[in-house]
């Protein structure tokens, strides 16, 4: 609300202090904690998600591994898949380029062994979630207060999905920090009637054009703050003409360039993207789901057990600007006929930052009193009802973002580490994977120049006829006996357990034997139970 009064932000703003929870009767004889800059918080958050990259070891997103590690792999080292995506041009070579960076210092310095490439992407990525949680600590006390920003932080830390998801190589991550950097520096989504520090509207536009950049639906958030920002400014003319075309110019103009000099010849990504995503509907080749999703399934998972509190802050805090975000991009989602917990990611934080407020109120902490006053003490009332809280959030959550992020569904990864050890000693010469199409990751984690062939789902131009992938899951030994016609006999076949069972003659009948097995999952997800991932290699 524009009119809302809060307390002043102390002039020692760059001081924070550790939250203590005590008992009411305690907290008068407690004396205050010692400040804390804003500096040790971001290296506890990057010692936080240092951790977290490292405890990540399951597979999510194809789109983590194909569309930047394995373009990154093809930049730094000459070989590497590129997917029908990149020869529609409707990706930009930006992200990618940050992790063919990394792998050129890698290669320098002799360190590109495959289980380098495969933790130091995600270990980048940590540092730049590391700055994105830092952020969301620093917005929320320009929103709110320190209490706010200290059960934000907690929020944005203990949420299972953001520790399953952020330090992901996903475009979706990067966009998601880019998105709370810019917020914080948007004046428009501060409240007016409080003193904050001083902060220049160039960093938001450029943080923002970067977001778009990188992936072309950030616009979706970009256009809502920047419309706010228009009606709330009294220098229109100015920001239109000073600040946003300047800046949005020149991001275009050198992604641009650089996409030029990667392609070899001129292509305009937002162009392509808006015209295959939005106008010819392409990214429901991969699926839809009904409008509803994000609310009733998409996100409310995303958020899990923090939804009561969520809405709980959102409906006491009363910033319907930032509530109005969350809102206008969940709805701008939901029109797109094909969905995905991902594409939704950017906004998580904000919601778990209403979170914070709520878990402020409920540990006794007087927020309205803090409009006039700030407190002084540093610690917080640990009342019954707010140490039932943090249990139902940590025992909710915790477990959650253990058993995703090192369980479900990571035999696809070690099946690539197992056969990026077998090639580095030289018994791989080549690989076939009898798998739907990219259910692994590739020569980003093998990391040896040999042949290896998936099954392909590109986009057909004409509508209804089933790709490589979708006839192998229709009939696997039908599909596999026409394939071994005209194939280059593999070394070595990936495949799941669910179609092992069918193809077990034909395997058998071309001397291959089953060489390993890595557990993947305990329930399906959108095919059959694919419970492990088998190697079988040809005996020779």
């Amino acid at each position: 609300m524009r009119n809302r009064k809060h307390d002043p932000i102390s002039t020692h703003k760059d001081k924070l202090e550790i939250p203590n929870c005590v008992k009411g009767e305690e907290k008068k004889k407690s004396p205050n904690s010692t400040p804390l800059s804003q500096k040790r918080v971001f290296v506890i958050c990057l010692g936080f998600r240092m951790l977290n990259s490292l405890l990540v070891q399951t597979y999510f997103n194809p789109d983590e591994h194909w569309q930047a590690l394995e373009v990154a792999h093809r930049i730094t080292f000459g070989y590497g898949h590129l997917t029908w995506e990149w020869e529609k041009g409707i990706r930009s070579y930006l992200h990618p380029m940050l992790f063919a960076l990394l792998y050129k210092v890698l290669a320098f310095f002799h360190l590109d062994f495959p289980l380098f490439l495969m933790k130091a992407p995600r270990l980048l990525q940590s540092v730049l979630s590391a700055f994105g949680d830092l952020y969301l600590y620093k917005f929320s006390q320009v929103i709110f207060d320190d209490h706010v920003a200290r059960w934000a932080l907690f929020a944005q830390l203990t949420n299972w999905f953001m520790f399953y998801c952020i330090t992901r190589t996903l475009s979706n991550s990067m966009e998601t920090v880019l998105t709370v950097v810019g917020l914080y520096y948007w004046p428009c989504m501060r409240v007016p009637s409080r003193k904050s520090p001083s902060v220049s509207r160039k960093w938001g536009l450029a943080a923002a054009a970067l977001a778009c950049a990188i992936r072309p639906t950030s616009a979706i958030t970009w256009v809502y703050v920047g419309l706010l920002e228009l009606f709330l400014a009294r220098d229109r003319l100015k920001f239109i003409f000073l600040e946003v075309a300047p800046i949005g110019v020149l991001v275009l103009g050198l992604t641009c360039l650089l996409d030029r000099l990667m392609y070899s010849s001129w292509v305009l990504v937002p162009l392509n993207f808006l015209k295959f995503n939005f106008l010819s509907s392409g990214g429901d080749y991969y699926g839809t789901h009904k409008w509803h999703w994000y609310f009733t399934q998409g996100f409310t998972v995303m958020l899990f057990t923090f939804i009561p509190f969520s809405v709980a802050g959102i409906i006491l805090s009363k910033q319907w600007k930032l509530s109005g975000l969350i809102a206008w991009v969940l709805g701008l989602y939901s029109v797109l006929g094909h969905k995905e917990f991902r594409f939704v990611l950017p906004v998580l934080p904000i919601t778990l930052m209403f979170s914070g407020y709520s878990l402020t109120s409920i540990g006794g902490n007087d927020i309205s009193n803090a409009k006039t006053k700030r407190t002084s003490s540093s610690n917080i009332i640990c009342t019954p009802k707010m140490r039932l809280a943090i249990f139902f959030l940590l025992i909710t959550n915790i477990p959650m973002a253990f058993y995703m992020s090192m369980v479900h569904q990571r035999g696809t990864e070690d099946v690539m580490n197992y056969l990026a050890k077998e090639a580095l000693n030289g018994k791989v010469e080549s690989i076939l994977f009898l798998t739907p199409c990219h259910a692994t990751p590739y020569y980003s984690m093998l990391h040896q120049n040999l042949p290896m062939r998936f099954l392909d789902c590109s986009p057909s131009e004409v509508k209804g006829v089933p790709d490589e992938s979708d006839r192998f899951l229709m009939d696997p030994v039908g599909f596999a006996s026409e394939f071994e016609k005209n194939w280059s006999q593999p070394t070595h076949i990936v495949l799941f357990d669910s179609e092992e069972k069918l193809l077990k003659d034909f395997l058998l009948l071309h001397s291959f034997q089953e060489r390993r097995r890595f557990f993947h999952a305990h329930f399906k997800v959108d095919r059959d139970l694919q419970a492990s991932v088998v190697v079988y290699a040809l005996n020779v």
